[in-house]
């Protein structure tokens, strides 16, 4: 490791080396991994051809398998329509009926050969009858049939003698086979055909049922591959192959297990079988067969009834093709390795050329970084490396030059920007003092202005209106007392009569409290402000006689507030009532929501898609008597008075509005609320109040 990294630090520091690697890089990068293409593209391109024509010999025998079997078929039917047969059957003539299939049977390579009657019994025979399949039930209906069925041990024992012997397989343990627990086969695939005869008027009067048994039966295999792998169809060290499966034991093939031994018995790779019969899909690739790997095909063979029962093979051996690929791919590095060498030995001699003064100009460099004076002197070279050493030895002299002067020059700026930025940075600080206390200083003129007018003018009307409200109260007392039983009928109007004066008296101690905050607090409580709201709305209902409007509530907030319940009652429905007033005659919707600010309190919006208000109406809007209504409606003291009530505890009240648009009013509540006197912490909460309101109008 260590002589890796110093070999990466030669190449760093020489510029011999750099520049050997620049010229050698493409030829070591590209040609490998031309080769690495080339050599995956190749080996890839082999196989593909192998498995296009492994797939085409698998079709191959598939089509000769199936036209096996319907060979079988054709002789049945043309021993079911000929003449002799049908007289024999006429005069029941047993002995010319089983010649005539003793004959057949031997010719056409049957392993059994029956004649059944309509009920499926054998005729001219000891007492026996058929396996019961789909294509039995077929033939009674007078269609013939062939397709492949498993028979049993005791099925093939009735079938006819022999077959339970050339049945039975001794199984052979098999390399990368899935385990199992049986040691024999001895159940037969048999490619059965089934012919009903019919007399001249159409029904079936009896049917041929004719089988051969697979197991062993090494003519069909041999037959097949003799077709789909003839003579130089493959390489000379290759062999091809064709086997069936009865399930995933090989019953007849011509895969060798060893010299003139065929691999009966043995067992199929277990990632073949769940391919091919635990799937039903068909394998093309490598598979390891028995003891070596070969090109592989093999697809489900499915009996009458549409179950899986075995697999049709055919493959080669795949080491030839291996060999005479690993053959062209040495060649192919082999050509590679001597192109790489001989364009490495000519670049190298080639960028001789310009390795000299590449490497006097680096001494250069290293000697002038090191604080050494040195030059690159005479250059013999005349090329463009040549002609930039040269200019580069000009230029270390102009070089010195410069630097000697820059230096003067850098000594002097820099104490001139030292002293120039001290001086800003300290008005800067001051100038921010200063803005920080002027705005402080114009929000508290502004409330203290509004508060003072409003406090002269609500203690003179107050001072006014409680002295004949006391009157009034006085004289009902007088005058219930007076009329004793005879106030009766008028009971009612005398107490809605003195309930209007303790209201008059409300509105007055509520205009005290706001210009008088400190005199009136009222007592503080922890309020649920979802459930304030619930309430409150019971109190507008009224308003939906005037106008009608759609109300819609988001109450999201679960911190509880600490302020007085009737005081933030009563600035909720101002803001209500302010919200039907800017609603268009045909009504509108308000929407009332609640959610928590940061755990530091919690925010209650009313918004409404009324008329709006515009920037001038807006800078006015909390000011005492001013009103956007229409002249001689509401007094202009509704949002005047809210903002006093919510700025008592340090909270604020926020618009968004803009002509048409409607408006949205936020009332921002602390959860423990703040003394008027603390002014600074009030200031501070509403500079972040003034955030979170610029924030929402830029999500706006």
């Amino acid at each position: 490791m260590s002589l890796i990294r110093r070999g990466i630090q030669v190449i760093r520091s020489t510029v011999r080396y750099k520049l050997l690697v620049l010229v050698l890089f493409p030829i070591l990068l590209v040609m490998p991994i031309a080769l690495l293409v080339a050599a995956y593209w190749g080996t890839s391109f082999s196989y593909d051809q192998l498995f296009i024509k492994v797939n085409t010999d698998l079709s191959v025998a598939h089509d000769l398998f199936r036209r096996i079997q319907q060979d079988y078929l054709g002789r049945l039917g043309r021993q079911a329509e000929s003449y002799d047969f049908h007289v024999a059957l006429e005069v029941r003539n047993s002995a010319s009926i089983q010649q005539q299939l003793q004959a057949l049977r031997q010719s056409a390579g049957f392993s059994y050969l029956h004649l059944l009657d309509p009920d499926g019994e054998w005729l001219f025979e000891p007492a026996g009858a058929a396996r019961s399949s789909a294509l039995l039930l077929a033939a009674f209906k007078g269609r013939p049939g062939v397709g492949i069925e498993l028979f049993s041990r005791a099925e093939l024992a009735q079938a006819a003698p022999g077959l339970v012997e050339q049945a039975r397989l001794p199984l052979i343990d098999t390399p990368r086979a899935r385990p199992g627990e049986r040691q024999v086969e001895d159940r037969g695939m048999v490619i059965r055909a089934i012919y009903p005869v019919k007399d001249s008027r159409g029904e079936v009067v009896a049917l041929l049922d004719g089988g051969v048994l697979l197991n062993r039966d090494f003519d069909l295999v041999d037959a097949i591959r003799d077709l789909v792998y003839g003579e130089g169809s493959l390489p000379q060290d290759s062999i091809g192959t064709v086997t069936v499966f009865l399930d995933d034991v090989r019953i007849s093939t011509n895969v060798p297990l060893h010299p003139g031994e065929r691999a009966l018995g043995t067992w199929v790779s277990d990632e073949v079988r769940s391919r091919v019969l635990d799937e039903g899909r068909t394998w093309i690739d490598r598979a390891f067969v028995v003891n070596d790997w070969y090109i592989s095909s093999y697809e489900p063979i499915v009996d009458v009834d549409g179950r899986r029962v075995g697999m049709l093979y055919a493959g080669f051996l795949e080491t030839p093709f291996r060999l005479s690929l690993w053959r062209a791919l040495a060649l192919l590095v082999l050509m590679f390795v001597l192109l790489m060498l001989i364009s490495s030995v000519v670049a190298v001699i080639g960028a001789k050329s310009i390795f000299r003064p590449l490497e006097a100009m680096s001494r250069v460099v290293r000697a002038t970084r090191e604080g050494r004076s040195l030059r690159i002197g005479q250059v013999a070279s005349r090329d463009e490396i040549g002609e930039l050493a040269r200019e580069f030895d000009g230029m270390l002299g102009l070089l010195e030059t410069r630097n000697r002067e820059i230096q003067q020059w850098a000594g002097q700026l820099e104490g001139k920007v030292r002293e120039r930025t001290a001086e800003l940075e300290q008005k800067n600080a001051d100038l921010q003092r200063t803005v920080r206390v002027l705005r402080q200083t114009r929000q508290q003129l502004v409330v203290a202005e509004k508060l003072a007018a409003l406090g002269e003018l609500t203690a003179g009307v107050a001072h006014e209106i409680n002295n004949p409200t006391a009157v009034i109260l006085g004289n009902m007392d007088v005058m219930v007392t007076e009329l004793g039983a005879a106030a009766e009928p008028v009971r009612t109007e005398i107490d809605l009569i003195i309930e209007q004066i303790y209201r008059i008296r409300d509105i007055i101690d509520n205009l005290l409290q706001y210009a008088r905050s400190n005199e009136y607090a009222g007592y503080l409580l922890a309020v649920d402000v979802n459930q304030l709201v619930q309430d409150t709305l019971k109190l507008v209902r009224h308003l939906k006689k005037e106008v009608w409007f759609e109300l819609e509530l988001d109450l999201q907030a679960s911190l509880p507030i600490k302020i007085s319940p009737q005081e933030l009652q009563q600035v909720l429905v101002n803001l209500i009532v302010n919200a039907v007033h800017a609603l268009p005659v045909e009504g509108g919707v308000i929407s009332i929501s609640t959610r928590e600010w940061e755990n530091k309190g919690v925010v209650l919006q009313v918004t409404d898609n009324g008329c709006g208000m515009d920037e001038q109406q807006l800078g006015h809007i909390f000011n005492p008597f001013y009103s956007t209504k229409a002249e001689g409606e509401g007094s202009g003291l509704g949002l005047s008075v809210s903002y006093g009530l919510i700025r008592r505890c340090g909270g604020n009240i926020t618009v968004r509005s803009s002509p048409g648009g409607g408006s949205c009013f936020s009332v921002w509540l602390l959860v423990e609320p703040l003394m008027v006197e603390d002014e600074a912490t009030i200031t501070e909460q509403l500079q972040d109040i003034e955030i979170e309101e610029r924030s929402a109008r830029l999500a706006v």
